[in-house]
């Protein structure tokens, strides 16, 4: 359970980081890094980040 909760988990902040690559007009995320922290027992926090590049 607590895996599948990651894994929804990654899938939601990488969502977000495309959804706000968009906003910016931008055509692509390049350096993906992805970072996890236990927040509490049975429960972590994800973050994913990147550099947004528009192509000429």
């Amino acid at each position: 359970g607590y895996t599948e909760m990651l894994v929804e988990a990654r899938q939601i902040a990488t969502k977000r980081m495309v959804d706000e690559t968009e906003s910016l007009g931008a055509d692509a995320v390049i350096n993906i890094r992805y970072g996890s922290s236990s927040v509490m027992q049975g429960a972590a926090e994800v973050i994913a980040y990147g550099t947004a590049v528009k192509f000429k």
